[in-house]
């Protein structure tokens, strides 16, 4: 069974939602802030970094939605999370908890990845994707949009 969601927090978001991450929505958190050594880093370190600690990243960052810095094949997934204060910061972030506790991708096989033997597994439930929230966000922006086969009708 999957632990809680991993999620690598950069220093752009709010010490409160931080802690809103911890405590009610019991996410597994790496925050940036408090890490001396990685305060100053570089956004294409931050997005690196999450990537090799599969940590999916979440930030205020809106830089991270550029697809030519940052790769969606290069990501452990990113969360852009966007609202006017850290009230509706922290009502976004309720909307994507269950998608962050997915065990599944877009496609059919599990992203769930062992880390080592008896030990939790690790989810990436947005490997290579990048969802922008938003209080106007709604869950199915964010889902992948199926064709629907036409029928042939003779």
């Amino acid at each position: 069974m999957p632990g809680p969601p991993r999620v690598y927090a950069d220093a752009n978001v709010p010490a409160g939602l931080v802690t809103l991450m911890r405590h009610e929505l019991r996410w597994d958190v790496f925050f940036v802030l408090e890490q001396e050594d990685l305060r100053r880093a570089s956004d294409l370190e931050h997005f690196r970094l999450a990537r090799q600690m599969r940590r999916t990243l979440v930030s205020l960052d809106r830089d991270y939605l550029d697809d030519r810095r940052f790769p969606p094949a290069e990501t452990g997934g990113v969360v852009v999370v966007s609202a006017p204060d850290e009230w509706q910061l922290a009502r976004v972030l309720r909307r994507v908890d269950p998608l962050l506790r997915a065990t599944t991708g877009q496609g059919s096989a599990p992203l769930a990845v062992a880390s080592g033997a008896g030990s939790p597994v690790s989810v990436l439930p947005f490997e290579g994707c990048k969802i922008h929230v938003h209080p106007d966000w709604r869950v199915d922006d964010s889902l992948p949009r199926r064709r629907r086969r036409r029928r042939r009708h003779r």
